[in-house]
């Protein structure tokens, strides 16, 4: 069946409109950006590459300056000094250490020289001592060996009158037998000093007890 033509129109009508507007479509993909643009910079740099015209290249960079030397730090010539001086320190401290260890060498020589010249000198008045001391017994012995033989009466008398040390030595050095008849012969008061102290030298001085004696 034919349709009536006006219809037909209409119908070829939103045709080539929905044809029109599906090309309008296809275009605006066609057209959009598929990346993000460049910057205009970029092409210019790729378009002077292309076209072999190189930048000129940047001048290099200064060497960094050498650091400044300190003030603290002393010159070769300084330290060569301060090490020279220091040795000679040195040296005049060794040669007065050396001056020093002679004096006491010799300083010890001399004190074992006196030591020596004093250890003679003991020995030679430890034996005059000696001899003083073997006199003295000596004497002692004789004065004993006369009183010994002595009669008890004419001894008494005599140590009545002698010294109380020298009669205290004589009758404490007389056997008990012979010293016996003279004590008892001498003066009372005298014969009980004696005693008293021939008791008493026995003890140490700080226990002797010679106070309050009588000698007459």
């Amino acid at each position: 069946m034919t349709m009536p033509r006006p219809f037909q129109m209409v119908i070829g009508g939103l045709a080539l409109a929905g044809v029109a507007k599906a090309a309008l479509l296809v275009g605006g993909i066609a057209d959009a950006p598929t990346s993000p643009q460049p910057r205009p910079g970029l092409f210019v740099g790729a378009a002077n590459a292309a076209g072999g015209e190189a930048e000129p290249a940047a001048p290099p960079a200064p060497a960094p300056a050498p650091a400044a030397i300190p003030q603290s730090c002393a010159a070769p010539e300084e330290v060569l000094s301060a090490i020279a001086t220091e040795r000679g320190l040195l040296d005049e401290q060794r040669t007065a250490l050396d001056g020093r260890a002679s004096e006491i060498a010799l300083a010890r020589e001399t004190l074992e020289v006196e030591t020596a010249r004093l250890e003679e000198l003991r020995g030679e008045l430890q034996g005059l001592l000696n001899e003083i001391d073997d006199a003295r017994q000596a004497d002692v012995d004789r004065l004993v060996a006369l009183y010994v033989n002595m009669k008890p009466r004419e001894a008494a008398t005599i140590m009545n009158d002698l010294d109380i040390a020298v009669a205290v030595t004589i009758l404490g050095a007389m056997p008990e037998r012979d010293a016996a008849p003279v004590l008892a012969a001498m003066n009372v008061v005298r014969a009980q000093a004696i005693s008293m102290i021939i008791l008493e030298r026995s003890k140490l001085p700080g226990d002797q007890r010679l106070d309050g004696i009588r000698l007459q």
